[in-house]
């Protein structure tokens, strides 16, 4: 196969850097060809501490994904988050004198909304158009054709540190590779995880990671919100680590295979083998201690969850419920364990879309943003258009047009979602679904 044909998603957490690269299949679905996984080190909430070390799990990751798809990666879609990332809702209005909205328009108004003060040391990642207004008329989803008098678009902006963004662009450089594009890692997780009938109703997806909890909301069929909250799995360690007193990596370990959110699921009687510190004897504790310890932190975490939607209006959006993705939410009891907390419907996110004989690696909420940064990836190759910033096709200026970052090309999310009203991407993920199923 030819390089233009592999599509590789690199999803850099804060826990774990995972690449995937996958051809497109039939029916809409990614053949996955290659995956490949390293312990994250040098970043601490999705941000670049340690170049040196970042750089050598990006290209352990990458390197066992080559060998396993026999081919040499050149470029990649990364998944970009961290407590640095904010976002907010904005508006345009243009004028289009009576004729049919065409193109032109659509871009100018979008421009418009996207004219709004940003801080110095951040720079706009996405423009997410979630409707258009005409002449008064709301709830339009795509207006090319429509006569009008005038034209209003609301968007969701979502912005970055730029510094954060160049650190991460570098550390994929110096590994080797390019940069095709940056998706907010909540906004790649919904390709994979959330159905159309979700997104209509109302849905929130929360991705619980190891440095950061995401969260996305859709209503309508469009994105809504978006929120960064500097706790996940990572805290869940920690908590252990100090509460057992026992090594970080023990902690991590116990975790992971005697975990649950409910102690009242654990028999009494069971118990588990504890290392202890500095080379002490290991000690033999009750599991209904670590339970206990894992509940404290995941009802923390999840009821900070319910107070961000709630307090920005959107608890009565949501008539979907939630869906928990991620790899902290593979627990046991974690489904049950956030229904009683949040009082909603919850299930969790498998990402779909996928096939291929090594579809049973990736069918796991580890990998939700993996594959919907491939996702996003074939809808770009599927719309047959790219759009690079400060040359033919601008439309916004970001992070990516610096001039040390030009070697780098920017595919703007807002345009993907332009195709049918917004729901491009919906489309390639739910045929690749549909496929599935």
């Amino acid at each position: 196969m030819k390089r233009s044909d592999y599509i590789v998603g690199l999803d850099v957490g804060t826990t774990k850097i995972c690449a995937l690269i996958a051809v497109p299949g039939e029916g809409g679905t990614m053949d996955i060809l290659g995956v490949g996984t390293h312990p994250s080190r040098g970043l601490r909430r999705g941000v670049v501490v340690n170049m040196e070390q970042t750089v050598e799990s990006i290209a352990s990751a990458t390197d066992e994904a080559e060998r396993m798809a026999n081919v040499k990666v050149h470029d990649v879609y990364v998944g970009i988050a961290g407590s640095h990332i904010r976002s907010f809702n904005s508006h345009g209005i243009v004028a289009v004198k009576g004729r049919q909205v065409a193109s032109d328009d659509v871009s100018r108004v979008l421009e418009a909304a996207r004219a709004v003060n940003v801080p110095q040391d951040h720079e706009v990642i996405h423009v997410l158009p979630q409707e258009y207004v005409v002449d008064h008329q709301n709830g339009i989803r795509d207006p090319h054709g429509i006569s009008a008098i005038r034209l209003e678009g609301k968007v969701h902006i979502v912005t970055g540190a730029v510094t954060a963004a160049q650190n991460l662009v570098r550390s994929v450089e110096q590994a080797g590779l390019e940069v095709k594009d940056f998706v907010l890692e909540q906004l790649a997780s919904s390709l994979s995880c959330l159905t159309d009938d979700e997104r209509e109703l109302g849905v929130a997806l929360v991705d619980i990671g190891g440095g950061t909890t995401d969260i996305a909301v859709f209503h309508d069929a469009a994105i809504r919100y978006t929120s960064v909250i500097p706790l996940g799995g990572d805290h869940v360690t920690r908590d252990i680590a100090i509460g057992l007193r026992t090594p970080t990596h023990e902690a991590e370990r116990i975790k992971r295979r005697s975990g649950c959110v409910s102690p009242a699921q654990v028999d009494r009687e069971e118990t588990l083998e504890v290392p202890s510190v500095g080379g002490r004897e290991p000690r033999i504790l009750s599991r209904r201690i670590l339970c206990e310890i894992i509940e404290l932190r995941m009802e923390e975490i999840l009821r900070v969850v319910r107070q961000e939607i709630q307090k920005n209006g959107y608890e009565d959006l949501i008539a979907s419920g939630l869906v928990l993705t991620g790899g902290t939410t593979l627990m046991a009891g974690m489904t049950e364990f956030a229904e009683e907390i949040l009082g909603l419907p919850i299930r969790l996110g498998i990402p779909m879309g996928m096939g291929g004989g090594l579809v049973q690696h990736v069918r796991s909420p580890v990998h939700s943003t993996a594959v919907g940064l491939l996702l996003y990836g074939q809808s770009e190759r599927l719309r047959g258009r790219q759009w690079r910033l400060n040359g033919e096709g601008n439309r916004f200026p970001s992070i990516l047009s610096r001039r040390w970052w030009k070697p780098f090309k920017r595919r703007w999310f807002d345009q993907a979602f332009r195709y049918r009203g917004g729901t491009f991407l919906l489309d390639i993920a739910q045929r690749g679904r549909q496929h599935a199923l």
